[in-house]
């Protein structure tokens, strides 16, 4: 007992560290509040604004048919996703960035708590190697994860720790717990049905090798799940029971050659996505290279085995995601639609997982070896926690120059607009030009125009006869807007793909071409511009007024339909 205590000692001590590290890194987000800098994509020009919709529009807890009348005259509720979500109730009870702040705090402490609890009873238990444990479990609570996905990749290690221990027969209330409660933080399509398949697959392994029908484990499986669907029955209702045809109907993803292919697995595998980032290519791969080339040249034992079976599976799951998309599926993607309206590339979504839990695996390979390999192992991983350190957003997107928070809506800009316009935001619609709709939508206008990950199909086709024009002069926007369809902006060809035009741009629309007479008959009458049309009357447009201040990257453009 005397002699493990300086190691319990010295573990504790580390923990304290990386708690200090893990406050360190989230502190922008308190200390800057509105004036942070957080992720755009995905997040900013997305989620945010739809959980402020969602809560301000009064149908939180809405029945299944009901819409949302501020986004595209009546965008359906089971569009924002469930009310029993966490994140939802954080945006509903908290300002934005307070919630935000709240979110990226509870899913990095129990990321941390998951994988240290993980390492220390299923995979690397022994006191001398509190070092991997802590600073593994520290790193992959760093990862860069999508804001809104929440714990649906992060609270993997936690959850593998809950159904490892129900495996080995040896749960206590704790892990049912778990189970039960994660579903409220995390999602079941953007990381959980991948998570639990492979949790069935390998129930379905120990029945088959080693007959051991585990009815404890398949019953937490199933336990899961059931908490999990019971949670998104909007999912559920729109996928299986929904009536009317959605955006997702004309999903075309397969469109690549073989050989586009195979360049996506390996881009994949050695780069990450952007959804799932690790930040694994330059320090975390070459120790897996590293040890796997130990691995290959001794006998093999437990942890050797383990290391071999997350190596190959890392590279698998990048193959499986890269040949989704492989034109040789699209046959089978027409003929039954829910391969097109769920994603099934997600499976890779299992990577940050297994990439961490591999990472440590390699280090205590290393750390068994010679006393130089474990100098390198302990720099391996002061390495890793730099690099994710200078990934924090508020480091990252400073410097490559996006918004902050309170740039990016510009509250204060919007509200001169609304006093301008001197009309109830319920009584007209509006359209965004060269900037996302969210931040409108965010400012409480009634927009056209959105993004989201479904809507009515008939709605898409409505809206396309403004910019059809345009989507002919671009095969690009054509293809973008036909066959994915999520952002229904108005699109320009002289645009193209960007919708971040600011104050200090000098970009000009000179050739634009809109239906405005199908804009107008859908309500719309205003467009908010980040540039200027020089061919406004053409279209039937009038510049009313610019808008600028300070407080906002933008100067918007206000066009009246004629």
């Amino acid at each position: 007992m005397q002699d493990n205590y300086p190691l319990e000692r010295k573990e504790r001590m580390t923990i304290w560290i990386a708690i200090f590290l893990l406050a360190l890194y989230l502190s922008p987000l308190y200390i800057l509040g509105e004036n942070a800098h957080i992720r755009v994509h995905d997040n900013l020009d997305s989620n945010i604004a739809w959980y402020k919709v969602l809560t301000r529009s009064g149908e939180l807890f809405g029945p299944i048919d009901a819409k949302i009348p501020q986004v595209i005259n009546g965008l359906p509720r089971n569009a924002y996703g469930t009310e029993f979500s966490g994140i939802v109730w954080l945006h509903a009870l908290f300002p934005s960035m307070v919630a935000y702040a709240l979110s990226q705090t509870i899913t990095r402490v129990f990321a941390f708590l998951g994988m240290y609890w993980l390492l220390r009873r299923h995979f690397l238990p022994e006191k001398e190697s509190y070092l991997i444990r802590v600073g593994v479990a520290l790193t992959f609570a760093l990862t860069p994860f999508w804001p809104s996905g929440m714990l649906s990749t992060l609270g993997m290690p936690l959850a593998l720790w809950a159904f490892l221990t129900i495996r080995r027969r040896q749960a206590s209330w704790k892990e049912w717990l778990v189970l039960a409660l994660l579903p409220f933080y995390a999602s079941f399509v953007l990381g959980f049905f991948f998570f639990l398949t492979a949790m069935f697959l390998l129930w379905l392994r120990d029945a088959i090798v080693k007959k051991q029908w585990n009815f404890p484990f398949l019953g937490s499986i199933a336990f899961m799940t059931g908490v999990f669907l019971a949670i998104e029955y909007r999912l559920v209702h729109s996928l299986l029971f929904g009536e009317e045809p959605t955006s997702r109907n004309e999903f075309v993803s397969s469109t690549l050659s073989f050989w586009h292919t195979i360049r996506l697995v390996f881009k994949n595998y050695l780069l990450g996505h952007t959804h799932v980032m690790t930040l694994h290519t330059f320090i975390i791969l070459p120790v897996l290279f590293i040890a796997f080339a130990f691995v290959i040249k001794n006998q093999k034992g437990t942890l050797e085995k383990r290391f071999l079976f997350l190596f190959i599976l890392n590279f698998v799951l990048s193959v499986w995601y890269a040949f989704w998309f492989y034109k040789g599926w699209q046959p089978l993607k027409e003929r039954f639609a829910l391969l097109n309206t769920f994603n099934f590339a997600r499976f890779h979504f299992l990577r940050p997982l297994v990439i961490y839990l591999d990472f440590a695996l390699a280090l205590q390979i290393l750390w068994q070896r010679k006393e130089k390999w474990r100098k390198m192992a302990i720099i391996a991983l002061i390495l890793q926690t730099v690099l994710l350190g200078a990934f924090n957003e508020e480091i990252r997107y400073r410097i490559i120059g996006t918004p902050s928070f309170k740039q990016f809506y510009a509250e204060h800009l919007f509200r001169e607009i609304k006093q301008y316009i001197g009309k109830p935001q319920s009584s007209y619609r509006v359209a965004s030009i060269g900037l996302h709709p969210v931040i409108a939508q965010y400012n409480g206008f009634y927009t056209l125009d959105t993004y989201n990950n479904f809507y009515p199909l008939s709605y898409k086709h409505e809206f396309r006869k403004i910019i059809a024009k345009e989507l002919d002069k671009s095969p690009e926007l054509k293809d973008y807007f036909d066959h994915w369809g999520n952002r229904v902006y108005i699109f320009s060809a002289e645009l193209g793909k960007h919708y971040d035009f600011r104050k200090t741009s000098h970009k000009k629309i000179r050739h634009l071409e809109l239906n405005t007479a199908v804009f107008k008959k859908m309500g719309g009458r205003y467009l908010f511009s980040s540039v200027p049309i020089m061919n406004a009357k053409e279209n039937h447009l009038r510049l009313l007024k610019t808008f600028e201040d300070s407080q906002s990257v933008w100067k918007i453009y206000l066009y009246q339909v004629e």
